[in-house]
């Protein structure tokens, strides 16, 4: 009989609500707006054996940070808050790849939303690197 492992798995924060300075026109640059951050997390598949916090990528505490971090930076573009709620979901060495996206809605007249996308993969290391 064949044993079945599970090598990865996905993790999925959906609609994180970030109200912060994003934009460049001047009025954006004194007014929060919000952002919504969607984030797709590869994460190791054992955490579903051990069933630990302990072994999981904490979502409470990812959002919390990408909240924090996006308030601090005050980025001009989505894609530069893109690519640092991606940098916040890789400092957990739990996280394997992190796909993040950014939307941002009412940026233009007659436009519903502008996203951009940032995706972070870790680099693996062969023994005896």
């Amino acid at each position: 009989m064949d044993e079945t492992r599970m090598s990865e798995m996905t993790l999925a924060l959906n609609g994180l609500e970030v109200d912060c300075i994003i934009g460049e026109l001047p009025g954006e640059r004194v007014r929060e707006q919000r952002l919504v951050v969607d984030a797709v997390l590869k994460v190791d598949g054992a955490v579903a054996a051990t069933d630990s916090l302990a072994d999981a990528a904490d979502y409470a505490a990812l959002g919390g940070k990408i909240r924090s971090r996006l308030a601090e930076a005050r980025c001009r573009m989505i894609e530069r808050a893109a690519f640092i709620a991606a940098e916040v979901c890789m400092e957990d060495p739990r996280v394997l790849a992190a796909e993040v996206k950014v939307t941002k809605t009412g940026a233009v007249e007659g436009l519903r939303s502008a996203s951009a996308t940032a995706r972070l993969v870790r680099e693996r290391r062969e023994a005896g690197d």
